[in-house]
């Protein structure tokens, strides 16, 4: 974080001070967790569910903090109190992005430049290919793992200095109103809608039309001259036009599309290579690109980084090139590894709706192809709402229609994937149910045999990260 003072701090926050000097500076990062903390760094102290951040506050202290900002003063601590931390955390990020743009106007300035991406699916993917892009470019600051909340996108705001050229945010949305939330916070220069699924069903109340609604926040908290990128091959995101305040671009396989995509090709390890065009006014300006990501659900992730990174200031050669260079760089999000054994694990565990499910099926079924057994380890779907047993029965007909070899279905709740395999015409032990992730691990350690490629897939609170994590380690 920038350099602040405690008194800085606390008008930022509409807090005050206790136990503290108002010239007292803050000049290390902000943290939610004690074990983090760095020499002069601010201690965020939020309440949870299960621990208190006020009651390590005394050891952050000591290791190195310079303040705490809490909820109640703590004695013999340097504080900030305020009456709601987390709302406090949120006006601290406002406060310090809106120095930073001040300070990238003027003359040497960063020119700093906000991206931020939503979308039912494929947020942390676009997140990552787009840090890399911006990367290259200028000095990027992008969210850890999916630090996408109403915590971990003003964790992120607050990394940027007044060297930041690029500040990638990833904004998620479980129902309405969180990502007006959001960009109150941040508003973007450019903002990335995906697509619109089915992803947090339960959350919105209003079926996959409040799902859009919700998700067209982002583009209504655009800047008065920001930039909407929207998916054209989604109708509904394609729609979200319409309440941006500024220009819309538009990116997809549509003949519409300022940036598109043209003849995508998979090759043997299910990596996508394809046509980028970049299509401004009359002009047609093209470039091959061959990714390094698995799965061609990816071709819609490259071609959105590939939109805001042009609208930043990339060239398309630039673009091109980092989409070429690009990583997986979050783990458990089609992390694939060849074990010595013979093994090839899809690890794609760290969440999933119906949409992220049948593209991981799809990628498993292109990397198995004929020669090899696919193997679909899959887990509840959580968030679904009433969409719950639909959504979960449809996937387990998906399974049989793409010939997956064996399905192994994880705990009670993703009983209905076995279900839809039976009723599409599954038989014999095709489709096994087990009760929980330590039973499926034991039976994966007798079945899997050299040749096999293996997918674990499920919401992250189904805990299939942690069989993911077993599968891959085993075979080191």
């Amino acid at each position: 974080m920038i350099a602040l003072t405690a008194a800085e701090i606390a008008a930022a926050t509409r807090g005050t001070l206790s136990a503290t000097d108002p010239g007292h500076v803050v000049t290390g990062p902000v943290v939610t967790d004690s074990r983090e903390v760095e020499p002069g760094g601010l201690f965020v102290a939020l309440p949870g569910e299960h621990v208190d951040g006020h009651d390590f506050a005394a050891g952050a202290v000591a290791a190195g903090a310079a303040l705490v900002l809490a909820a109640r003063a703590l004695p013999g601590l340097p504080c900030v109190v305020v009456p709601d931390v987390e709302r406090a955390l949120g006006d601290l990020a406002r406060a310090v992005l809106a120095r930073l743009r001040d300070a990238a106007t003027l003359p040497g300035g960063s020119g700093l430049r906000v991206i931020g991406v939503t979308g039912s699916v494929g947020k942390t993917t676009t997140k990552d290919v787009l840090a890399q892009l911006c990367g290259a470019a200028g000095p990027t600051v992008a969210p850890v793992r999916s630090f996408n909340n109403e915590i971990g996108l003003p964790l992120t705001v607050l990394r940027a200095d007044e060297q930041t050229r690029f500040l990638v945010l990833e904004m998620g949305a479980s129902g309405p109103g969180h990502l007006t939330y959001l960009t109150d916070i941040a508003p973007p220069d450019v903002a990335v809608v995906l697509v619109v699924g089915q992803a947090h069903l339960g959350g919105f109340g209003g079926g996959i039309d409040a799902v859009a609604r919700a998700k067209s926040e982002i583009v209504a908290g655009l800047l008065p001259d920001g930039v909407a990128v929207l998916n054209g091959d989604d109708p509904r995101v394609r729609a979200m036009a319409d309440v941006a305040p500024g220009r819309a671009v538009l990116f997809g396989a549509a003949p519409d599309a300022e940036v598109r995509v043209e003849d995508v090709r998979l090759d043997a390890l299910g990596r996508a290579t394809f046509r980028l065009v970049h299509v401004v006014g009359e002009d047609r300006h093209a470039r091959d690109v061959a990714l390094r990501l698995v799965g061609e659900h990816h071709v819609h992730n490259a071609l959105a980084a590939a939109a805001a990174s042009l609208q930043v200031g990339l060239t398309l050669d630039e673009v091109a090139a980092g989409l070429t260079a690009a990583d997986a760089l979050s783990p458990h999000r089609m992390h694939v590894v060849d074990r010595a054994d013979g093994v090839t694990v899809v690890d794609d565990s760290y969440n999933a709706n119906p949409d992220s499910m049948r593209a991981a099926l799809k990628a498993l079924a292109v990397i198995a192809g004929r020669e090899r057994r696919s193997v679909a380890v899959l887990g509840e779907m959580l968030e679904l709402g009433d969409e719950h047993r639909t959504a979960h029965d449809a996937i387990g007909r998906l399974v049989v229609r793409l010939n997956i070899g064996l399905t192994v279905v994880v705990g009670e709740g993703a009983r209905a994937i076995r279900d839809g395999a039976n009723h599409e015409g599954s038989w014999g032990d095709e489709v096994v149910l087990v009760d929980d992730v330590d039973t499926a691990a034991a039976f994966l350690a007798q079945e899997l045999r050299a040749g096999d490629v293996v997918l674990v897939k499920s919401s992250y609170g189904a805990g299939l990260w942690r069989l993911g994590d077993e599968l891959v380690e085993r075979g080191a």
